[in-house]
């Protein structure tokens, strides 16, 4: 159908708007539309969050730090509350270096407060050499860090720094204790699991001397790890586990002496009965 230009200009003419009588169709599709938009932000962020968990786990590990630093300083005063949970990440850093180095992925370290930093792992290794291994990293590295306050002490005469060698010297040495699931533990794993039962005796006696709720702590947790692993110590798979070579149990024997006598040394010679504060 035409229309000439003249009738057209006889008309009166209005533009359709919403609600002139046409059905409105555009409201469930704004409705889609806003819902499919929110979906895709979710999904972005969601993608984002994949992308960003290595970033969350070093965030965990730094909020954390900073709950165990706020717990120390209520004791000890910030900068040495700073200084330890610096020890204690240095302490759990030679653990996961060499947890990698055996092949194994550890988690980020997790600072708990009064109780010290865990590394989580599947294993400890192949074998008892490589839980050795693992174990004694922890305060090598750590008694490595310890150098350095002790260091400044000597170069500046300062008891702050006297202290916090002090601490770290005696945070590693403690770990020694032939008891899982302390470092020393993990040692006496590639040596006898005899060692075992003789350092629970000794943490005992020292509980009932010294009662800490840390030592009740670690003698639970000891005591019921040196149970499930003495059990297993005559299977195939623990007889396997603990075939280790002569000259590993040396190797693994003389850094764990070695280094106890010089960690007990260290403590002896920063050791003074003052607080920090």
């Amino acid at each position: 159908m035409t229309m000439n230009h003249s009738a057209a200009e006889s008309l009166d003419y209005e533009p359709i708007h919403p609600g002139s009588g046409r059905p409105d169709r555009s409201g469930p599709r704004r409705r889609l539309g806003a819902t499919l938009a929110a979906v895709a932000a979710v999904a972005a962020k969601a993608k984002s969050l994949l992308i960003l968990m290595p970033k969350l786990k070093l965030l965990t590990t730094f909020g954390s730090a900073l709950v165990s630093i706020g717990a120390y300083a209520l004791i000890w005063g910030l900068p040495f509350a700073a200084g330890f949970v610096v020890l204690l990440f240095l302490h759990e850093l030679g653990h996961g270096i060499q947890l990698r180095r055996e092949g194994v992925k550890a988690s980020a370290p997790m600072f708990i407060p009064f109780l010290g930093a865990v590394i989580s792992a599947k294993s400890m290794g192949r074998d008892a050499a490589a839980e050795a291994r693992v174990g004694l990293a922890g305060p090598v590295l750590g008694s490595l860090a310890s150098l350095v306050p002790l260091a400044l002490w000597l170069a500046t005469g300062s008891d702050f720094w006297r202290a916090l060698a002090y601490i770290g010297f005696f945070l590693n040495l403690f770990n020694l204790l032939p008891v899982l699931p302390l470092d020393g533990g993990r040692a006496m794993a590639a040596l006898t699991p005899w060692m075992w039962l003789v350092g629970f005796a000794g943490l005992v006696a020292l509980a009932f001397f010294f009662p800490n709720p840390i030592l009740l702590l670690v003698i639970v947790l000891g005591g019921l790890e040196s149970w499930r692993r003495w059990k297993l110590r005559d299977t195939p798979e623990g007889r396997a586990y603990h075939a280790i070579r002569p000259r590993t149990r040396v190797l693994v024997a003389a850094t764990y002496l070695g280094l106890a006598a010089l960690l007990a040394v260290g403590v002896a010679e920063t050791y003074f009965a003052r607080g920090i504060g």
